[in-house]
């Protein structure tokens, strides 16, 4: 995968589509801060494209009692188990999806932000953890995380 200094994964793993249309409205929001957004179903990604990213944002949102969306389970599964500093230089934030009525509230997310953290990656932006309102929480989240991977 060959990536331009401005492209930006945006890695969406969803049971219902919510994280996918999140995906899609941060790759929009991109193009206003002179970034690529790469929307990216995570069952299609590979740990090498992660770790080849400069920059990488995740929307995942949490499943079941805590579990990774189906679409997700492998990658974090390989991510968990790959080699100690393979996200080094991957710059990262992660939009955790989840409801509050569940007692793992987007424990997903919160996996991928410890996992890419613990791989070497770096945390450019705080994780947001939304509930199922998170529509105005979210685009706020998204411009701003935006705004720090533009600065990269």
């Amino acid at each position: 995968m060959n990536m331009s200094d401005k492209e930006i994964i945006i890695a969406f793993g969803t049971e219902t589509g919510n994280a996918e249309m999140l995906a899609e409205d941060a790759a929009s929001a991109a193009s206003s801060f002179d970034l690529e957004g790469k929307v990216c179903d995570m069952e299609d990604l590979s740990v090498d494209d992660l770790s080849s990213a400069k920059m990488v944002m995740i929307v995942c949102s949490t499943w079941g009692e805590g579990d990774q969306p189906d679409n997700a389970q492998d990658l974090y599964d390989d991510v968990c188990d790959s080699d100690d500093g393979c996200m080094d230089g991957v710059n990262f934030a992660v939009l955790a999806l989840g409801d509050t009525a569940f007692e793992m509230f987007c424990e997903s997310g919160k996996e991928w932000d410890r996992i890419l953290e613990e791989k070497g990656g770096t945390r450019v932006h705080e994780r947001i953890d939304c509930d199922t309102d998170y529509e105005d929480y979210a685009d706020e989240w998204i411009e701003e995380a935006l705004a720090k991977f533009q600065s990269i």
